[in-house]
């Protein structure tokens, strides 16, 4: 089972993700699974209603920063038997899954906080691209604001 992967809308369920999960050699030693999932929201970072999302990457690269975000991870918090982190690389409707973060724990707390600074990591450092098309218009989100879009999409 791929611990980091890109993804599209649709090639994974949650419960195949808990199915593969509950099979894990180190199950035994767990007392919790964690998961994180993000869904496209239905208000803009301008305000106004979406009608859809669009995520991009340099997939290369964002595959390598995932790898590197789950092993410090681990390194970070050794309570956490694995993690596993999945991104949904496509166009999506409000309420559709983007984001999958999954931690098998011993403990929940570690858990909890494992996938909270995985989060936080990944927005920061991966070089995955959101595009809000909403009623006000189109444009990139970054953490630092919006950047409208001059194509004619």
């Amino acid at each position: 089972m791929n611990r980091v992967k890109l993804i599209k809308k649709g090639e994974i369920t949650i419960d195949e993700l808990i199915k593969k999960i509950k099979q894990h050699e180190k199950i035994s030693e767990c007392g919790a699974i964690i998961f994180f999932i993000g869904v496209t929201r239905g208000i803009g970072h301008n305000g106004a209603v979406v009608k859809k999302i669009e995520y991009q990457a340099d997939e290369e690269l964002a595959v390598k920063s995932l790898q590197d975000i789950r092993e410090r991870i681990l390194k970070k918090y050794p309570d956490v038997r694995d993690l596993f982190i999945y991104h949904v690389i496509d166009t999506l409707n409000v309420g559709e899954d983007i984001l999958y973060v999954i931690a098998i724990s011993g403990h929940r707390e570690e858990g909890f906080a494992a996938i909270q600074d995985a989060i936080n990591i990944l927005k920061e450092e991966t070089p995955i691209w959101k595009k809000e098309y909403t009623e006000k218009g189109k444009y990139w989100v970054s953490e630092k604001g919006l950047y409208p879009s001059y194509s004619n999409e």
